[in-house]
């Protein structure tokens, strides 16, 4: 009930103010934005609650290499919509998403591995994703159903994943979480109504916001078995943030430029 709460509230809460953030500091800040592990870092609090601190150890490690399949998602849509339309771009990115988690599935590292290899994808995503000109959003062609459409389709979406995640197991579990639920909506509305330069700023933002989403996960996979839920939650958290404010120099410079 907790859970289901903490979607129905969190989830709105999020879209929302990423949205109202990507119009008033362009959609690379709202993409950004929901880079932080919003959804995914509350849910892995939960396992630790309800299932123990070794099992949401395994949901944060799968979590954490998981972001590898989100850096192929970003590549592919970018890539599909210079030509192609918002719904053949996001079954790019989707289908993207799942062969990258079945061959991630397979496979079994060490977490320092894990993590060199996130960087690495993230670095290599960042150097091969178009890079468009920024279109400044005219509020004007927006309308006035944008916002809770946008909150509406990312709240069933995040319904659907995480109610038939946990019967997964911990490790395809954390691998199908990071799933750019907040993100794939912001870019797919941004592609409708801006086109797809500001479709690809919004993976852009993501992908910097996703260095900080990618530590969090590591210090939590790494202390939960070690300390308390508590310590290891504060310690991750402090982690994220300070990435994630340099990571927000990178994205308003970029934008910037």
């Amino acid at each position: 009930m907790d859970t289901l709460a903490l979607k129905l509230i969190l989830t709105p809460a999020l879209i929302g103010i990423a949205s109202l953030a990507g119009r008033r500091w362009g959609p690379a800040v709202s993409g950004w934005l929901v880079g932080l592990p919003f959804t995914s870092g509350p849910i892995a609090f939960f396992l630790a609650l309800s299932h123990g601190r070794s099992f949401a150890a395994a949901v944060a490690a799968g979590t954490l290499i998981g972001t590898v399949s989100q850096a192929a998602f970003c590549l592919a849509y970018a890539w599909v919509a210079l030509r192609r339309p918002w719904p053949l771009a996001l079954l790019a990115g989707s289908l993207s998403f799942t062969a990258l988690t079945a061959l991630l599935d397979l496979l079994a590292l060490p977490l320092p591995v894990d993590f060199a290899l996130v960087i690495a994808a993230l670095l290599i995503t960042l150097r091969l994703i178009p890079r468009l000109p920024h279109a400044p959003t005219s509020a004007s062609t927006l309308p006035p159903w944008d916002i809770p459409a946008r909150i509406l389709v990312a709240t069933g979406f995040v319904l659907l994943l995480t109610g038939v995640a946990p019967s997964l197991g911990p490790r395809l579990t954390g691998l199908l979480a990071p799933f750019p639920l907040y993100a794939s909506v912001l870019t797919v509305f941004a592609h409708h109504l801006e086109g797809a330069p500001a479709a690809i700023n919004v993976l852009r933002g993501l992908l910097y916001g996703l260095f900080a989403f990618s530590a969090f996960f590591l210090i939590l996979a790494a202390l939960l078995d070690r300390t308390s839920i508590a310590l290891a939650f504060i310690a991750a958290l402090a982690a994220a943030l300070i990435l994630q404010a340099g990571s927000l120099w990178l994205v308003r410079r970029g934008t910037t430029a």
